[in-house]
């Protein structure tokens, strides 16, 4: 009876087995297709994790040659420092959003002389072109006894050679960086003297660094990714090429200019031009009539260098090696000749966002822990910050930067008018926007308003301007604009 049931069942699906029909899904992407077009191409193309691609070696070898580059190359340096200072710029400036306008201005103020006495805007300024060139940039939070105030907490910068771990029997993962189990820096691995420097020993000793006293700043491009290679990776094929091109243009016009001229026949070989050795120098003196041999004329050579393509060469190079680093040619190349305000502006808006991105993380991975760090040192000296604060870890605050000059100042005012009248802005946003404490402003200005009142002075009143006063404003090249 079983028999019979297995046969009925094994019967019922073998029908419909058949009854459906079989379909074969086939896909094909050009991209994953190897032939003998493309095999060179995709010949360096790897599987390998974000750790692994971004070895120690592999590390070392692109932070040389970044700053090399960057050393050598006048806009790569161009481009790194304009990068740091348009990040950066003078520093952040804290602002706290307590409930008491006294503690605030006191603990801004205590805060604003320690980030002085530091230096905390030039170090932020180093580790952000250390972040293009190495990749990867690190400070130590230490305590400085030279510093001339009751918090002595110092912010210590270190290269990106100095983290590692020169013991190989300490099977480290990542190198100079370990991690816990969920992948959470634990502590740093690094070196008490530079590797290359002159007094470097094979072997030198090295300080473990607990995480939570080391900053580590780098751009995370992959899931897992513990270390940073340079911003400027993908640019230095690039940079190489522009100056070799711009040195091969330099070698043949100087090549040309180097002969005066040539003396030419067009008689045949066994005709009636006098003899004449060939390659044979002849010395000319200055504003002299020369006459040349029999049958022979004299030409001057062609400077055919530079060619009419070299600086769309250089503007096209550079384009392409500014995208990376998410930044405009006018501002790469320094100049703005090829550009009106409406493209300068448009342009400019991709570079200010990323420019916000970057600041926002720097807000997040450096400057709350300093601000805690700073917090903690400051609470055990007596008198130095306001004894109502409560929890220091709820206290809110927020930072502001130094703001971008608009092309067109009297434009920008009429917008800020504009969006303060429908109530669609605040004055701490606009003020923010131009890296500018709003209480602080409005402060000096009643102070100036008090004072012109005492000498009898009216505030004289503006019109604002109408676009239609100037319809061409749009075609006007930036740099006019600015003018």
């Amino acid at each position: 009876m079983f028999r019979w049931m297995h046969k009925l069942v094994a019967g019922s699906n073998r029908r419909s087995v058949r009854s459906t029909p079989m379909r074969i899904v086939r896909a094909r992407y050009d991209a994953a297709v190897t032939n003998d077009d493309n095999r060179r191409h995709w010949a360096a193309a790897d599987g390998m994790s974000a750790n692994s691609a971004n070895s120690a070696e592999v590390r070392r070898i692109l932070r040389n040659r970044a700053r090399y580059e960057v050393a050598n190359n006048s806009y790569a340096k161009g481009i790194v420092l304009t990068l740091a200072h348009d990040v950066v710029g003078t520093g952040p400036r804290l602002q706290m959003l307590t409930e008491s306008p006294e503690a605030n201005r006191r603990i801004e103020r205590e805060f604003a002389r320690w980030t002085t006495a530091i230096r905390l805007a030039e170090k932020l300024r180093t580790m952000r072109g250390a972040r293009a060139t190495d990749g990867e940039s690190f400070a130590l939070l230490t305590s400085n006894p030279k510093l001339p105030l009751d918090v002595q907490l110092d912010l210590r910068l270190v290269e990106a050679d100095q983290v590692t771990t020169p013991d190989p029997r300490l099977d480290v993962p990542v190198d100079g960086i370990v991690l816990d189990t969920a992948g959470n820096p634990v502590e740093y691995h690094v070196l008490r003297e530079h590797p290359g420097a002159n007094a470097y020993r094979r072997g030198l000793a090295f300080d473990r660094i607990p995480a939570s006293a080391m900053l580590h700043w780098y751009r995370i491009d992959r899931p897992g990714q513990a270390r940073g290679i340079p911003d400027i990776t993908p640019a230095l094929p690039l940079f190489a090429q522009l100056r070799r091109f711009t040195l091969a243009v330099l070698a043949a016009a100087e090549t040309a200019a180097d002969f005066a001229g040539i003396l030419y026949t067009d008689a045949p070989a066994s005709g009636e031009a006098d003899a004449a050795e060939p390659f044979e120098p002849i010395e000319l003196e200055k504003r002299a009539l020369v006459t040349m041999p029999g049958g022979w004329k004299m030409s001057q050579i062609q400077a055919e260098q530079p060619a009419t393509t070299y600086a769309e060469f250089k503007r096209e190079i550079l384009n392409e090696i500014a995208r990376c680093l998410n930044m405009p040619f006018n501002v790469a190349a320094g100049n703005s000749s090829s550009y009106n305000y409406a493209s300068g502006r448009l342009d400019h808006q991709t570079y200010f966002k990323a420019i916000r991105v970057e600041q926002s993380h720097i807000e997040d991975l450096i400057l709350d822990r300093l601000l805690a760090a700073w917090f903690d040192e400051a609470a055990l000296i007596p008198g130095l910050l306001p004894a109502d604060l409560g929890p220091i870890i709820a206290l809110e605050h927020t930072w502001f930067w130094d703001g971008h000059e608009h092309v067109d100042p009297a434009k920008e005012a009429n917008a800020q008018a504009t969006r303060l009248t429908n109530h669609t802005t605040t004055l701490a946003f606009e003020y923010a926007r131009q890296g500018r404490d709003w209480e602080d402003a409005l402060r000096q200005r009643a102070k100036e308003l008090a004072l012109m009142s005492e000498l009898g002075l009216v505030p004289a009143s503006v019109n604002p301007s109408s676009d239609e006063e100037n319809p061409d404003a749009e075609d006007e090249p930036a740099g006019r604009a600015a003018a």
